[in-house]
């Protein structure tokens, strides 16, 4: 029952403080051993497609392994100690693998960069939290790439860490963490990391397949209280949720477009090659900044609605199997 309680704080710490920028935070330890190793093994395999898909692996390992041993060492030491202690440091553990919050800010600096007028700084602001090139997008574009963003990261965010955290406690929220992190730096389909990101990216896919699910579907459930078309949403979700090189972005992204009345995704370029992808949901209207603050309010109700329900599933799980 400890694991739910401190996954519950956790999430109310996230809701309130965030992640306070002077503070040394566990993924940038991540991102360091992801570049750290990224140059050594990159080196140590050959060139050659078959070289660097096993260099791809061997990184995959040799940073998600640490990533789960790391804190479970930390936090058996600190049981050892006292079991209050063990309980206060998974908490904050829980704290700062979640990233509602820090989410929410990040679009909102978009928006309010677009509600002066300022494309040049709303661009500037959306490329912290998008991969494809924002130079020249519009108002609509980067409205358009800030409501993606928060709708496919509610998963990867909020509601995937949510999942195996309440698995695995802290340790495999970080392991989870790893797995996302590693995908966000190598798994690209560019020259640079089309064979040496290759299992990274699938790897997340598979870490994610059951989560992004579960997020479209509390995307739907939530879209009334949040003030928004749910039948839209469910709509959309059944008919676009599919539509996607990923099998797991456009879960979410559908029933967003569809509670919002709009359309989202479509082409778009990275690293400066075009990506032909299709549209979701239907262009009932055109999008507007309010959307962003909009796919907020959605994305806090889906991680509110989320938490609370499989927290109390854990908590009555535990306690009839009397643990």
């Amino acid at each position: 029952m400890n694991v739910a309680a401190a996954v519950f704080l956790g999430f109310l710490l996230d809701c309130v403080l965030g992640d306070p920028e002077q503070l040394w935070h566990p993924i940038m330890g991540i991102g360091s051993m992801i570049s750290f190793w990224s140059k050594k093994l990159r080196t140590w395999f050959s060139d050659s497609e078959r070289g660097q898909l096993r260099a791809g692996v061997v990184l995959w390992f040799v940073v998600v392994i640490p990533s789960w041993l790391i804190p479970a060492a930390i936090l058996y030491a600190a049981g050892w100690i006292h079991p209050v202690l063990a309980f206060i440091l998974e908490t904050v553990f829980c704290w700062q693998i979640f990233a509602a919050k820090s989410l929410k800010q990040a679009a909102l600096r978009v928006y309010c960069a677009l509600q002066k007028k300022d494309l040049q700084e709303a661009r500037k602001y959306v490329s912290w939290i998008v991969g494809r090139d924002t130079a020249h997008l519009d108002a609509a574009q980067v409205t358009k790439a800030t409501v993606e963003t928060v709708a496919e990261n509610t998963s990867d965010g909020v509601i995937a860490p949510l999942v195996f955290l309440l698995i695995g406690g802290a340790p495999l929220g970080f392991a989870y963490k790893a797995v996302n992190t590693l995908d966000s730096m190598v798994g690209y389909k560019n020259e640079e990391f089309l064979y040496f990101g290759r299992f990274s990216a699938k790897m997340d896919d598979v870490w994610n397949f059951i989560p992004a699910r579960l997020s479209g579907l509390l995307f739907v459930l939530c879209a009334k209280p949040a003030r928004l078309d749910a039948r839209g949403a469910w709509k959309c979700f059944r008919r676009d949720r599919l539509q996607h090189a990923s099998p797991n972005s456009a879960q979410t992204e559908s029933a967003c477009a569809g509670a919002l009345g709009v359309q989202l995704a479509g082409n778009a370029y990275y690293f400066g090659t075009l990506y032909e992808k299709p549209t979701l949901g239907d262009a009932n209207r055109p999008i507007e900044p309010e959307d962003i603050v909009r796919t907020n309010r959605l994305m806090y109700w889906t991680s509110t609605v989320a938490v609370c329900v499989l927290c109390a599933v854990r908590w009555t799980i535990m306690w009839k199997l009397g643990w």
